[in-house]
């Protein structure tokens, strides 16, 4: 069988994409190199416009990660001792990237798409259809849309010559404290910036579930304390 569309890449992009044109009657697949759910370093902040698209996105049964979600209506900026404030208006909202990751691939089984985790594409041929070479298994598309991120085994020399030497961290995690200010903060320092949000109650009951999530330079990152 020859698919109308394949994407490659389960992320946000790649799950968006193939939402869409199953829902426009396509022969679509799914291709991703890892397993969901997953976590995966993300400030999990969600724009005002995002969420009007999430709401169209998401099946039915996946829409209660927006009723849910924490509403950020405020932002802080932490620089060189001062601190720099902000309304967000219309509110984001913060949602985990775990969650949404999950949701939004379950949403393209719902829709018919045919998915496959955890299989690396290897190469792709052709000028339309497509041979898609993934795993142990060839496949054939009259379009294929590549949406594994700007770094993946498909970046062009080109484009990897044009990447700063400097090398970067990125670290998340998730904490939870008694309470939390409906704000995404972000503390910048020399070296990288960090930034704080909560993302949902916690899963007892109690607190505020709260996500730090960092970038910094790899010369920096071992002196950070």
């Amino acid at each position: 069988m020859i698919f109308n569309v394949a994407v490659i890449g389960g992320g946000p992009g790649g799950c968006s994409a193939a939402i869409v044109v199953a829902r426009k009657g396509a022969r679509v697949l799914l291709l991703e190199r890892t397993r969901f759910p997953r976590h995966k370093v993300c400030g999990e902040f969600v724009s005002s416009e995002s969420l009007g698209l999430l709401q169209n996105l998401l099946a039915k049964d996946f829409r209660h990660l927006l009723a849910g979600a924490p509403r950020i209506c405020n932002s802080r900026v932490f620089l060189d001792g001062s601190m720099l404030e902000a309304r967000i208006d219309p509110a984001a909202a913060s949602i985990a990237r775990f969650d949404l990751d999950a949701a939004l691939w379950e949403t393209c089984c719902v829709e018919g798409v045919e998915t496959h985790a955890a299989t690396v594409v290897k190469s792709i041929e052709g000028n339309g259809p497509f041979r898609i070479t993934a795993g142990k298994e060839v496949f054939e598309a009259e379009v294929v849309i590549y949406a594994s991120g700007r770094w993946s085994s498909f970046t062009s020399p080109e484009v990897r010559a044009r990447n700063s030497k400097e090398k970067w961290i990125g670290i998340k995690a998730h904490f939870y404290e008694g309470s939390a200010a409906p704000s995404t903060d972000l503390y910048f320092f020399d070296g990288g910036y960090c930034g704080v949000q909560p993302v949902s109650a916690a899963a007892h009951g109690s607190g505020t579930r709260i996500n730090a999530c960092a970038v910094v330079r790899a010369d920096v990152g071992n002196t950070l304390s």
